[in-house]
């Protein structure tokens, strides 16, 4: 059952089929919501397809998954009001260009634009500016980024972002529209030990406040529910440390970058 928050992930016999053969198959998770769930194995394995996948931004070519009761893939774009992706490279990358400050704003505007209702719309811009900065600040606070810590405040560019960083920014962004599920891809990536512990508490702690975290990493940590796109074909939880010998298909980079261009990704 659903909190009023988070949505609860459910997938068997999960699958999709690119142009060069499965990109992943037979992929089940049983997560609550509020669940911390890692994406694990190799780059070039699926990992971000079936990310994407799950967040209703791919079609599958086979078997059922609900989340947040919602239905894929016939329910897509329902699953894609609910969640939001931080990094994902090629889908929703920061601009290099920008600095904090105007990633931040502009988020803001977009969320206020299309998810705002027209009362909200006629409240008084000071009132408006309060309550963006509110939401902005609490997604900072959520994603563990102050940005008076950094170089030059809100004012820093993103390229001159540290990566644990760009990612603390990148969870605040999608964190402004308190989605019901956030995805991150490249969890992981080019982090030390040390940073990679910090990146996968913030993730804890999102989970722990109630939204569902989906997280694509090269080595899952302790506590999350795990599912292998290495062809070990396991889902674990950490409840019942059962896996599963299902096959799970892995796939070239060259074959995953096809499935994004050419399945149902919007």
């Amino acid at each position: 059952m659903d909190s009023p928050h988070g949505a609860a992930v459910t997938a068997e016999d999960f699958g999709l089929k690119g142009p060069r053969g499965w990109v992943f198959r037979s992929v089940r998770i049983d997560a609550g919501p509020g669940a911390l769930v890692a994406i694990e194995g190799p780059s070039g394995s699926g990992r971000t397809c079936l990310l994407l996948a799950l967040t209703g931004r791919m079609r599958p070519s086979e078997g059922r998954a609900e989340i947040g009761g919602l239905r894929l893939p016939r329910q897509m774009a329902a699953v894609r009001r609910i969640s939001a992706l931080g990094p994902v490279p090629g889908v929703s990358e920061l601009d290099p260009a920008l600095t904090v400050s105007e990633h931040l704003r502009e988020r803001a505007l977009l969320q206020r634009r299309f998810d705002g209702s027209l009362r909200a719309l006629l409240r008084p811009r000071a009132e408006r500016a309060a309550t963006a900065r509110a939401r902005i600040d609490a997604a900072l606070g959520a994603a563990g980024l102050d940005p008076a810590t950094l170089p030059k405040a809100e004012r820093t560019s993103v390229r001159d972002l540290e990566r644990l960083e760009a990612l603390r920014l990148s969870v605040a962004l999608a964190l402004i529209g308190r989605p019901r599920l956030l995805a991150v891809d490249d969890t992981d990536l080019k982090l030390s030990d040390a940073e990679r512990a910090e990146a996968w508490e913030m993730l804890r702690s999102v989970a722990a406040g109630g939204t569902t975290v989906i997280a694509v990493c090269s080595q899952a940590p302790e506590g999350a529910i795990t599912v292998r796109t290495d062809g070990a074909g396991a889902t674990d939880t950490t409840d019942t440390a059962e896996t599963t010998d299902a096959p799970v298909a892995t796939a070239t980079e060259k074959g995953t970058a096809d499935a994004i261009a050419e399945t149902g990704r919007a």
